[in-house]
């Protein structure tokens, strides 16, 4: 789930970028639409491999992604002049980043609570705050808060994983694996 929808993510910030809604910025574009392959390229190697009955959902999803994806470029095109066009991606971009930047909070929430990082892959929040600081600074300079905004929340929220796992990572390095499911 977590690639489908960063799936959506990456399609919606991909149009976001795209000149015929916000000129001068086809960087985001460009990144998103890597983003995407990759995504869409992990979902298709899952799906081939996945027992029929997940193969029909993740096919389920991955159709209502392109769907939601389609509905949101139709709209922006056919009901909406050029600004409120960037306002209305620019919003729905808004939504997605930070709600994917806020996905890892029930994982800190697990990292304190069991007090050990092992369900928060270092590389993974490393990732998440260099690419949020990154678009952060390239938000600043290209005077863009749809994209400054969501990867500042981005920053600190990727601020507070690397500073959980430096402090938890000391307190859990004798410990025992503890199992994320309890049966």
């Amino acid at each position: 789930m977590p690639y489908i929808y960063a799936l959506l993510n990456c399609l919606i910030c991909l149009w976001y970028g795209f000149p015929i809604i916000s000129p001068g910025i086809i960087l985001v574009a460009t990144v998103n639409s890597i983003g995407a392959v990759f995504q869409l390229i992990y979902i298709i190697i899952f799906i081939a491999y996945a027992e029929k009955p997940m193969k029909l959902k993740m096919l389920g999803f991955l159709v209502s992604v392109f769907a939601v994806f389609a509905s949101i470029v139709f709209v922006s095109l056919q009901f909406l002049n050029s600004s409120s066009r960037q306002l209305f991606v620019g919003y729905l971009s808004v939504a997605s980043l930070i709600s994917m930047f806020a996905s890892p909070l029930l994982i800190i929430n697990l990292v304190i609570k069991m007090r050990s990082v092992e369900y928060m892959p270092f590389s993974l929040s490393l990732a998440t705050f260099l690419m949020s600081l990154a678009f952060f600074v390239y938000g600043l300079l290209k005077h863009d808060p749809f994209i400054y905004a969501p990867n500042g929340i981005g920053t600190v929220l990727g601020t507070v994983q690397l500073a959980l796992y430096a402090y938890f990572k000391r307190a859990s390095q004798g410990e025992l694996r503890h199992p994320l499911i309890v049966p």
